[in-house]
């Protein structure tokens, strides 16, 4: 399938109805699996994770457990995001969106969890527009099932920012990132989320104007909240690094991307 041509055309009335809630084979333990999988990335042994999945996937789908499948899909989502591999990313999101329509779960918390990192993957791969209804409808659930301050919509709000960035609705970005910091800022650990968002949010305005101001601030708020001697130095703040450190060498902050990176090598040598 070459990824510039995938057309996904969300139609909310497929996915709601009435859930199936009927027993399925399992196939698969998922608790057990996540965690082997965050073992492999806390080691950075990120081609293993992926045929890992990959390996579980064809278990619960010989299986007949639908539910892991679903499960396994929405992990090879973020892990196809990962090592950027748009052909099976979109194919997961249809794989996904499938199992979703097919048994009605579209009002559910975990299956609009699940849209979420489907929407998520579309903007990955450049079909930013058409993961815009996808999101709507994942906060009309969440707004539904979840409290406010629930973190789960600080991935939501992040998310959709990226998306209405990309399709150029500026002012509509801007108002999702503050939401997400918003939400970010109320758990224990808010560093690493708070530093992606700022690096998109500086990113952002220099798409606007590379002088605006507002870059230095949110780049010196990004390098704060890295820098938070509370925040664990694990394998999830790596990956964060792995995803803030390009931005800071592109605005100049040389010397912050070389600590961050160096910090990585750290984590993942294990001192």
């Amino acid at each position: 399938m070459d990824h510039n041509e995938f057309c996904c055309i969300f139609d909310a009335s497929q996915y709601t109805g009435t859930p199936d809630s009927h027993p399925c084979p399992r196939a698969v333990d998922v608790p057990e699996t996540i965690r082997a999988l965050d073992a492999l990335y806390a080691e950075g042994r990120e081609r293993e994770a992926e045929a890992f999945l990959e390996e579980r996937l064809a278990r619960a789908r010989q299986g007949g457990d639908w539910r892991a499948e679903l499960s396994m899909l929405s992990e090879l989502l973020g892990q196809y995001r990962r090592s950027m591999n748009g052909e099976k990313g979109l194919a997961a999101v249809n794989e996904a969106l499938a199992l979703i329509r097919e048994h009605r779960m579209g009002q559910t918390v975990s299956a609009a969890t699940v849209m979420l990192n489907a929407a998520t993957t579309l903007k990955c791969f450049h079909h930013a527009g058409e993961s815009i209804p996808i999101f709507t409808h994942v906060a009309r659930v969440y707004a539904d099932h979840l409290d406010p301050s629930d973190y789960r919509f600080a991935g939501l709000y992040n998310n959709m920012a990226l998306s209405y960035d990309e399709t150029g609705d500026l002012p509509s970005a801007e108002r999702f990132f503050k939401l997400a910091l918003k939400v970010i800022e109320k758990t224990e650990h808010p560093g690493n989320d708070s530093a992606v968002t700022w690096c998109n949010l500086a990113e952002m305005y220099a798409r606007r104007d590379p002088e605006d101001p507002r870059i230095d601030e949110c780049m010196e708020k990004a390098w704060e909240c890295l820098s938070d001697p509370k925040l664990p130095h694990d394998g999830y703040h790596a990956f964060t690094i792995s995803k803030c450190a390009p931005t800071f060498d592109y605005f100049g902050y040389f010397l912050y991307a070389k600590q961050l990176r160096e910090r990585t090598a750290r984590i993942y040598a294990g001192s």
